[in-house]
């Protein structure tokens, strides 16, 4: 039997027949909705951005056993035609705790955790997760990378990752609450089970060590300039090829290796924004880094800025409204850097705007200084996160796509850095709006 549904352009559910609304509805959905089920919301939206026939297996995890089904999503100018074709159902994921040998938690936790060998979530209490603004029943069975940030070491290396390599108790694994700006150490006691192969850890969470306090953690090394030149020439090899199967350059393919190889090439590009920012953090952060300061036209970086955006634009039907601005807007500082900072600040209004929705970019003079001002119609921050997005690693919701969390770190030092500063205005569910300012010339 083939479950079929329509989904308008913003992903939200139009039609569906019986069988299908039954699938949605037990995922928290509903007609009009945004759809509920997360792989098939996956292909929807892939189908949607690429404009073309995506097919693949997905499976569905329900309370007592996966669905293993084969999705289909057609799309159209006004939403997506999705057809699922069930295969086979199985049962679901248990984790096997009962078979466990009892191992004491580290001493002197505020509270506990634990996780399977695969690093799954097994034990969360629900009144710590509550207090944190998470849902307990939700996570059990989900990667701990769901619950935190793991922070690398000195070494650049995780204490928790080695550990589970050699199978052992650790501590001293310094990471973050999902949600939350405060680091946490971490610490943990392996488990095994009754024939003594490792089940993974009992782990306890310890105060926090606040956002800026760096006990127990050494500054992390430099950047390696030939780890810097390794890693390019790969991602470039694999975001090459990944483009040349997508584009079919040595004949026609299967459509499913179509759409794997434009998610490797997406990946890809993803992982060389990682390594240009990890490299920016290196030069900014070195005691040697300087600004060459010249004369800055504002009107034009700001209009150079938005002309790299304009087909990413108007793939995600967002309009860029450059405005009008007086001349002699001319503020110190350096050219390249202040490109950087506004492609950055562009490229976040663009990925969290809605379809129909505006980006607003403004040049105007505030007494001694030039701003650059950038607006968008997206769903805003909230005011205790305004600090903290602009933090080394900081996401307001790790969960989302996007980037390393850097990329504000390094922009606001780079302002600073020239003399100026970068600020924000904005609430829940009304835009933001980012605001660089620079001495004026």
């Amino acid at each position: 039997m083939t479950l079929s549904a329509r989904l308008d352009s913003s992903d939200r559910l139009v039609s569906a027949d019986a069988g299908f609304s039954t699938l949605n509805d037990r995922a928290g959905g509903a007609i009009g909705e945004v759809l509920a089920v997360p792989q098939l919301a996956t292909v929807v939206r892939l189908a949607r951005r690429l404009r073309i026939l995506v097919q693949r297996t997905v499976v569905i995890a329900d309370i007592d056993a996966d669905l293993e089904c084969w999705v289909r999503a057609v799309p159209s100018a006004d939403g997506v035609t999705l057809s699922v074709a069930p295969l086979r159902e199985r049962a679901a994921w248990r984790s096997a705790t009962t078979a466990t040998q009892h191992a004491p938690p580290p001493a002197g936790a505020d509270w506990l955790w634990e996780i399977d060998a695969a690093l799954r979530i097994v034990h969360l209490p629900t009144d710590v997760a509550t207090a944190h603004g998470l849902d307990a029943s939700m996570l059990i069975g989900k990667p701990l990378t769901e619950l935190f940030t793991l922070l690398p070491d000195a070494r650049g290396g995780m204490t928790l990752l080695e550990a589970v390599a050699a199978q052992h108790d650790f501590d001293g694994q310094v990471a973050t609450i999902r949600g939350a700006a405060d680091r946490v150490m971490l610490a943990g006691t392996a488990r095994r089970n009754a024939i003594g192969v490792f089940a993974g850890f009992v782990g306890g969470v310890f105060l926090p060590l606040g956002p800026d306090d760096t006990t127990g953690i050494e500054p992390a090394p430099a950047f390696n300039v030939k780890l810097d030149g390794i890693l390019r020439g790969s991602l470039n090899r694999i975001i090459a090829n990944a483009d040349s199967i997508n584009a079919a350059v040595d004949g026609p393919i299967d459509a499913h290796y179509v759409d794997y190889a434009a998610d490797i090439a997406s990946a890809g590009r993803h992982l060389m924004g990682l390594v240009d920012d990890l490299s920016d953090l290196e030069a900014i952060e070195r005691e040697d880094f300087r600004i060459e300061f010249e004369p800055v036209d504002f009107p034009d970086v700001l209009r150079r800025a938005a002309g790299l955006f304009a087909v990413r634009a108007a793939d995600a039907g967002v309009s860029v409204d450059v405005g009008d601005a007086e001349e002699g807007l001319v503020a110190i500082g350096e050219f390249r850097r202040v490109l950087q900072i506004l492609v950055n600040l562009i490229g976040n209004a663009l990925r969290y705007s809605p379809p129909g929705g505006t980006v607003w970019l403004r040049v105007q003079r505030d007494g001694g200084r030039i701003v650059a001002i950038v607006a968008d119609q997206g769903k805003g921050i909230a005011p205790e996160d305004h600090t903290r997005i602009f933090a080394k690693f900081a996401r307001v919701d790790p969960r989302e796509p996007g980037g390393s969390g850097l990329g504000l770190y390094i922009s606001r030092r780079l302002a600073r850095a020239m003399g100026g500063d970068i600020s924000v205005d904005s609430a829940e569910n009304e835009g933001a709006r980012f605001v660089l300012s620079l001495p004026a010339a």
